[in-house]
């Protein structure tokens, strides 16, 4: 997408019955009428952060695209909210009790479940979208375990923000900067410094035309132009605009920090009450964070989002120059968000809205009205529904049919479960959204809050202990949900386990490069120089690849 067409777009302004199928099931639509599918998804991006959706301070002309060609689910949910756990509910279509998956490491699954991830839960969405004659592809930060476990794409072509000793030259995108620019392979970190500069305002150290998000999308566009008979099934994945906050030139002066918002924050007895929190911001050195600090830090965030907008608007014009627009279904979403220091927070992996609240677009011409909003409880387990119903071969698994709740042919949810922490242990916690509330419930120490989203969307205000009554009804409601293989070890006779609440004993993230054998600072400073040589000085090249 050129600058001219950037600026015209922002002028224009419960469980399937049978539980999980391991055959693939048959299509019941003819190929020919078989939409394209296109599922894009960002890394932490908040829910608040598209103009069109009342963010003013933000630019996102193509995002406001997406929210004109289809259906805003504004009651969108993660429903563990960190990366790992997130992205295989989405490949599996299954909640954290069937995944195992309760944090962004592998856990042991119940006695009883079956040791491997597909024998738990089924294929992955890309091998039952293959089998049912579909192409497929998919690009970008996939953050599977192992990094290169098989997904099932035909083309699979990663971007990893982190690397191992063997990974960096079997990622594609670390290998397209090694072949096609070489002169800047010598960047550690590509997409920007971590570990202590995990929230620290940067700037990319590519320009915007070697970003890992334009690189993403010149793929994308390469992959829905393949000449095949077969729709295809394509899932995009930005790296953006997760931490580092380091966005290229233009996009990273875009933002003036003194029109960026103030963090908004309650009462620290209330806002840390989650043990989570202050430990998550002191493993990546945001403790301290002020809040003109906090606004620069908003500006860069923002940046990163209408850098990946812009990607995303030249992937829609190849998608609309293709001719079968209307009929190609686009789902976009984030995996959680970014609390962005709201709450006295950084970071995702609460229940606050600012971690599990996300953006869920969805559009198909043909069969979604444009320009509608609904509050239907949605979540990514959804998301493996919605492709397999519209490619003729429903298969729910944890999820609903949304395509057929926005007909009025399905009972929207009642409520819905979110789960982090293994259920058991002290770092266990539970939430429970049902109409306007919100509820959570805190293993260490036992602890519970209650939040009313429509007088109270800041959640600033704990009714949990003025309203015991609704408490209780929502809290059965958690209980009843921890009755089930893979969340039982959560209750204790009947009840929610609790221990006494006791501090998490603080530590820091070093987040190097593995892949040059970097794994934290030294115990000495010049202990750095002992392996390191200086390196002869490279001209870049002046020649603009064609990418």
């Amino acid at each position: 997408m050129n600058r001219r067409s950037f600026l015209r777009y922002a002028a224009a302004g419960a469980a399937a019955a049978g539980g999980v199928a391991n055959a693939a099931p048959q299509a019941t639509t003819k190929s020919a009428d078989r939409p394209d599918i296109l599922f894009v998804m960002t890394d932490q991006q908040r829910f608040d952060t598209i103009r069109a959706l009342g963010n003013a301070d933000i630019y996102t002309p193509n995002l406001d695209r997406l929210v004109r060609r289809g259906v805003t689910f504004t009651r969108a949910y993660s429903t563990c909210p960190v990366c790992v756990p997130s992205r295989y509910t989405i490949r599996t279509g299954c909640f954290e009790p069937r995944t195992a998956l309760w944090e962004n490491m592998l856990a042991n699954p119940a006695p009883g479940q079956a040791p491997a991830m597909e024998d738990r839960c089924g294929p992955y969405l890309a091998k039952v979208m293959k089998n049912a004659g579909y192409r497929t592809f998919g690009i970008g930060k996939f953050h599977a375990q192992p990094w290169n476990e098989d997904l099932g794409f035909e083309t699979c072509l990663h971007s990893e923000e982190m690397y191992s000793e063997e990974s960096r030259g079997q990622d594609a995108y670390a290998a397209w900067i090694a072949k096609e620019h070489p002169y800047y392979d010598f960047i550690e970190g590509l997409m920007g410094e971590r570990t202590e500069m995990y929230y620290m305002p940067q700037m990319s150290p590519t320009p915007a035309e070697c970003g890992v998000e334009w690189w993403a999308a010149n793929r994308a566009i390469e992959c829905v132009n393949q000449e095949d008979a077969r729709p295809y099934f394509g899932f995009v994945s930005f790296v953006g605009p997760h931490p580092p906050l380091a966005p290229p030139i233009p996009f990273n002066r875009m933002y003036d920090p003194d029109r960026m918002p103030n963090p908004v924050c309650g009462d620290l007895a209330t806002d840390h009450m989650d043990e989570q929190i202050p430990w998550m911001n002191h493993a990546i050195w945001a403790e301290d964070i002020n809040n003109p600090w906090a606004r620069v830090l908003k500006a860069r965030y923002y940046g990163e989002i209408t850098y990946i907008d812009y990607c995303l608007g030249r992937l829609l014009d190849a998608v609309e120059a293709r001719g079968r627009a209307h009929n190609t279904l686009i789902c976009f979403f984030s995996d959680h968000g970014d609390h962005l220091g709201d709450h006295h927070a950084w970071q995702k992996e609460s229940f606050f809205e600012q971690a599990c609240h996300i953006p869920f677009l969805l559009s198909w011409p043909t069969r979604v009205p444009a320009d509608m909003r609904r509050e239907t409880l949605v979540c990514l387990a959804d998301l493996f529904g919605i492709a397999t119903t519209a490619a003729g071969i429903s298969d729910l698994r944890d999820g609903i049919d949304v395509l057929a709740s926005l007909q009025s042919e399905t009972a929207p949810r009642e409520h819905l479960i979110g789960f982090h922490g293994q259920p058991g242990t002290a770092g266990s916690t539970i939430m429970v959204r049902r109409d306007r509330w919100k509820y959570i419930f805190i293993a260490n120490g036992g602890r519970e809050q209650l939040f009313d989203l429509e007088k109270d969307p800041g959640e600033l205000v704990n009714l949990a202990a003025t309203t015991p009554d609704l408490v209780k009804q929502m809290r059965e409601i958690a209980v009843k949900a921890c009755g089930q293989p893979g969340a039982e070890s959560g209750l204790d006779g009947g009840q929610l386990r609790s221990f006494p609440y006791q501090p998490r004993e603080r530590k820091r993230f070093y987040q190097f490069d593995g892949s040059r054998g970097v794994s934290g600072f030294p115990a000495k400073p010049e202990d750095v120089l002992q392996q390191w040589e200086p390196s002869a000085p490279r001209a870049p090249h002046l020649r603009r690849s064609t990418m």
